[in-house]
């Protein structure tokens, strides 16, 4: 129970790192002297110092560390990246106990800086809280066991069941609330797609701009590259990707164009694509046949859907359906009501 105590608050640290270490993972450390907290730490920001070196930066008397445990949330890289291997750091430090949530699938990793801590003599503990470590870094644990980013699908449709009106008309479905909560969720992922239809007929923004945060790497699927220029996804403002079939256009720093190859599976092409960008999570905004395109390709991980208790349209395109989901909460916001579905074919079994 000790551990686990730790380990809980190590994981809460890591989660102070949401949205700003991609494509690292979140991580937490905590280090602990006979009982008692002298150290915490985590990873801030993708090409800062990492949980570990932040945790033991903050020990005011280094000749405790080694008497004390360690707990982290991911098992110690051991490979020079941004920043040299931390389980040199926990070594030269004269660490001899860790306690580890879970290993690290990235096979620059993958056991390795357990194996370094065990060569040293140290004494290794993992798999503390494993489940909870897996949900808070499904993101990166789906990037490096699956091959493409963690997908999740967001959508607004009225009472009756509609994501538009008739002739695909643009109307103003979930309230400010849920507006809100959107905003926060895109500054928590690192890329945002829709599709040519909602791309034409409303013109997002795909910002962060009722939300304090970076804004997601945006990406658009034009086939015949027939979307007009004037569109807000074109502005340069933010990092964007178009995929086509076409010859691609000028490339700009802020707008980049891949022609994807004819005959071969769009979505499979267009996945390759972003995880050879280290593309962790891709958050979906529609419209519906994209929407339900990742749905029969089984590409998707968690859906969520604004349900509106107010609009009813009667005619329109019909929402997507959720075969193969499980429901995993329904709340309330305003005149909306959020239902947050996960892909039931798609646990987290990494």
């Amino acid at each position: 129970m000790t551990d686990e105590l730790y380990m809980r608050r190590a994981l809460e640290l890591a989660r102070l790192g949401s949205g700003y270490t991609y494509p690292n993972p979140m991580v937490g450390c905590v280090i602990v002297h006979e009982g008692r907290i002298i150290g915490e730490g985590w990873h801030r920001v993708f090409g800062g110092p990492h949980a570990e070196v932040n945790a033991i930066a903050s020990v005011q008397d280094k000749s405790l560390l080694p008497q004390s445990r360690v707990y982290v949330t991911l098992e110690p890289c051991s490979h020079f990246g941004k920043t040299p291997p931390c389980a040199d750091l926990l070594i030269s430090s004269g660490v001899r106990d860790v306690v580890i949530c879970n290993t690290d699938p990235n096979p620059k990793v993958a056991g390795r800086g357990i194996k370094k801590l065990f060569d040293a003599g140290a004494q290794v503990k993992v798999g503390v809280l494993e489940s909870e470590g897996l949900e808070l870094n499904k993101r990166f644990f789906t990037f490096h066991t699956r091959k493409r980013p963690y997908i999740l699908l967001k959508w607004a449709e009225s009472a009756d069941g509609f994501i538009s009106g008739p002739n695909n008309q643009q109307v103003q479905i979930s309230g400010p609330l849920s507006r809100r909560l959107v905003h926060k969720w895109r500054s928590e992922e690192q890329t945002i797609m829709v599709g040519s239809h909602t791309a034409a007929g409303d013109n997002p923004r795909l910002d962060t701009r009722f939300w304090p945060g970076h804004s997601p790497l945006r990406v658009v699927i034009d086939r015949k590259l027939q979307l007009p220029a004037h569109l807000h996804l074109f502005d340069k403002s933010i990092p964007t990707v178009v995929y086509t079939y076409q010859q691609p256009g000028e490339q700009h720093e802020n707008l980049q164009y891949v022609q994807l190859r004819e005959g071969e599976p769009l979505l499979s092409q267009l996945m390759q694509d972003l995880h050879q960008r280290q593309v962790l999570s891709l958050l979906v905004e529609g419209g519906t046949y994209l929407l339900k395109s990742l749905l029969k390709e089984n590409l998707w991980d968690e859906a969520i859907c604004f349900k509106s208790q107010a609009l009813v349209l009667r005619e329109g395109t019909p929402a997507p359906g959720m075969a193969h989901s499980q429901l995993l909460e329904v709340q309330n916001l305003g005149s909306d009501r959020l239902l947050h579905y996960q892909n039931s074919m798609s646990e987290l079994n990494f």
